[in-house]
């Protein structure tokens, strides 16, 4: 018998963020998840803080703590997972207020978390793998793939052995552009999982190319057991295969997966609805198009940043914006397009085309990349002209004495308020005041209800009736007897 495929979903964290911008709904999110969890997954993704908390607070009125709660009570079958460490960066949340809230996801019962190094530096990632240990969350590091002339295979077999000596949990061979192509997938993934060692490799990818559903078979055929899809319509696209798709392929190549259709079929067309209701995106496979790899935006990213580009009415630019950040990603020397280093090239590269000038105004960020504090191969790589370019300005030098403290927790308390609880002490510190005070106010979750499809009603109503019947009904592999009388 061929050994079993094991899939992980993405639908409720990676699926919605890349093709709704993290606009799902509490209310929405419950009776999916009902259904995910019968489903057979080995985990499913289900809640990423960093970005989450404020996106729920700001623009669905919503407390993402709520999302947190109900969800892990209410899957009783699949593992949860969280999507993230505790650096948040440059002290902009206190380090202490992230280990607060990575404790309360542990306390909820997760204990599970997929962590990366936007450079795939695992020297810098041993300390805090190493401290979510302790405290009691495994972890799942990324590699991550990217593409450029020095993202060589040397360099993914080095990197792939240095996690590796971390002895994480796992890893997992994260495409996070949708970038692979099944030639490249071929030489390289092999020696990818020779240089893992005994570690389990997981395998993440996004469909931006068009061939990320082949890519997640191909995978497999090359040894990988582990792999993440989306049920539609958050999948394809920008997402991840879907998880329809991925089940039927494998199994017609002569794989095992252990996964029932039946209960994400109702996702589907559960969802579906929802997203036609909403104006939400319905995820469709691409056509393959080569200026993806210019520019490489990853899929998480683009909706967000077309959502913004709406709201202020400059949607139209996307395409300009696509092309200025393929320039600034080079002068900036080729930081893979992940969170933080994809925001600070796709956000430069607005400013870019909206002031019309390069580089004339730029983020805080950019200056903090410029200055080596987002990672120190920054400053091996970039462009020197375009370095001294970003740092010959007053603010630069001002961010260049700024120190950044790391208070204790019993300091961020006095500093924000002391009569807060943890949560709210987590909500003002990732958000402010004011979202303390709306989250102290919202009315409780309403939940989604989950409309039956017309045979499942029809069948319904005949048998709520008094008059004897004897029913067959046939569609396809689905037969139903009703017998009444």
């Amino acid at each position: 018998m061929a050994e079993e495929v094991k899939i992980i979903d993405t639908t409720l964290r990676d699926g919605q963020q890349s093709l709704w911008a993290m606009n799902m709904r509490t209310g929405w999110m419950l009776p999916a998840l009902d259904r995910l969890d019968r489903a057979g997954y080995e985990a499913m993704e289900f809640f990423v803080p960093v970005v989450q908390i404020k996106k729920m607070i700001r623009d669905l009125k919503e407390d993402p703590f709520e999302w947190l709660r109900l969800g892990v009570a209410r899957a009783q079958q699949t593992p949860l997972r969280l999507h993230a460490g505790y650096r948040s960066g440059l002290g902009k949340v206190p380090e202490s207020v992230s280990k607060l809230m990575m404790q309360k996801v542990i306390d909820c019962g997760i204990e599970t978390a997929r962590i990366s190094d936007p450079w795939n530096d695992f020297e810098t990632l041993k300390e805090e793998h190493d401290e979510m240990r302790r405290m009691g969350m495994e972890a799942v590091v990324n590699i991550i793939y990217s593409v450029s002339p020095r993202h060589t295979t040397e360099y993914f077999v080095q990197r792939t052995r240095d996690a590796a000596a971390l002895k994480p949990y796992r890893l997992c061979f994260k495409d996070v552009g949708g970038l692979l192509t099944p030639s490249r997938l071929r030489e390289l993934l092999p020696k990818v999982l020779q240089a893992a060692g005994d570690i389990p490799v997981e395998f993440h990818n996004h469909c931006n190319n068009g061939l990320g559903t082949f890519n997640a078979h191909e995978a497999v055929d090359l040894g990988i057991r582990y792999i993440h899809s989306a049920v539609p319509p958050l999948s394809d696209g920008s997402s991840q295969p879907s998880a329809l798709d991925i089940l039927r392929n494998l199994r017609a190549r002569g794989h095992d997966v252990a996964l029932d259709e039946a209960p994400l079929a109702e996702v589907s067309e559960y969802l579906t609805r929802i997203a036609q209701r909403e104006g939400l995106a319905i995820g469709q496979p691409r056509a393959y198009d080569e200026t993806l790899y210019a520019h490489q935006i990853p899929g998480g990213m683009i909706s967000n940043l077309e959502y913004q580009l709406e709201k202020v009415g400059m949607k139209g630019r996307m395409g300009l914006i696509r092309e200025e950040a393929a320039k600034v990603r080079a002068e900036l020397g080729y930081p893979i397009m992940v969170t933080p280093l994809s925001q600070f090239v796709g956000t430069q590269a607005a400013v870019n085309v909206i002031t019309g000038a390069r580089y004339k105004q730029v983020t805080d960020e950019t200056i903090q990349y410029a200055l080596g504090l987002w990672g120190r191969e920054a400053l091996e790589h970039m462009d020197q002209n375009v370095r001294d370019l970003i740092l010959d300005r007053p603010r630069a030098r001002e961010i260049a004495a700024m120190e950044t403290p790391q208070p204790d927790l019993a300091e961020v308390r006095r500093t924000l308020g002391a009569g807060l609880t943890d949560e709210e002490l987590i909500i003002r510190a990732y958000v402010d005041e004011t979202a303390v005070q709306l989250v102290r106010h919202l009315p409780p979750v309403q939940e989604e209800p989950v409309a039956r499809s017309p045979l499942v009603e029809l069948i319904a109503g005949l048998a709520s009736q008094d008059a004897q019947h004897d029913i067959s009904v046939s569609m396809g592999d689905l037969n139903v007897r009703l017998s009444k009388g």
